[in-house]
């Protein structure tokens, strides 16, 4: 799992407002992102410091599930500084889609990287047995957490056809996240939005 570091100007962005002056912001690729034109639906997922399944449920008015497409305990081949984790640490990867229970939607992609150890044992165990998406487990615990984006994009990424469940993905919007708990930086997470989905 590739982390980017976030500019100065980037980690500036979102810490206090959801909104920029301009409307254009500069990702940790250099790349410009116009964010006035995105749907305000989706700038809104974007951007909140909130729980991405609960948000959905109230927009989209149907039950989310947390699909897991996959998870492992894997051994760092590089530094992950957000995580003040070094080479040959091990960590906890997962891939999970949110999906609409009524509508059979796709919409999100998540990735991950959990630092187990910073995370109390019964969430722990929670994770690891794949039974629980990770905003209900914190939510469920009533674990007060600070969550900082790190880098915000646009992508296309044929790979992911097999997770949003369609033969062409089309353009994703994505953002990079870490959740620190108790001071201590415990997971980056990166969701991948289907921009087809929320400009209807």
């Amino acid at each position: 799992m590739s982390i980017a570091t976030p500019s100065t100007q980037m980690k500036s962005y979102f810490k206090t407002r959801g909104y920029v002056p301009g409307g254009i912001i500069t990702n940790t690729k250099s790349e410009n992102l116009d964010f006035e034109i995105i749907p305000p639906f989706l700038r809104t997922l974007l951007v909140t410091d909130g729980t991405v399944t609960k948000t959905l449920e109230a927009y989209f008015w149907e039950n989310i599930s947390v699909e897991n497409l996959g998870q492992e305990i894997i051994t760092l081949d590089q530094d992950i500084d957000w995580l003040d984790m070094k080479r040959g640490s091990t960590a906890l990867r997962r891939e999970v889609v949110l999906k609409g229970v009524k509508t059979g939607n796709v919409y999100v992609y998540a990735k991950s990287l959990l630092k187990l150890e910073s995370l109390p044992v019964n969430v722990r165990e929670e994770l690891l047995g794949g039974r629980i998406g990770i905003g209900e487990a914190l939510r469920e615990r009533g674990m007060e957490t600070y969550r900082e984006i790190l880098d915000i994009g646009r992508e296309i990424n044929e790979e992911l056809r097999h997770a949003f469940e369609t033969p062409y993905c089309g353009e994703l919007l994505y953002r990079t996240y870490r959740v620190v708990f108790e001071h201590q930086p415990t997971m980056i997470i990166t969701e991948k939005f289907p921009y087809r989905l929320y400009s209807r």
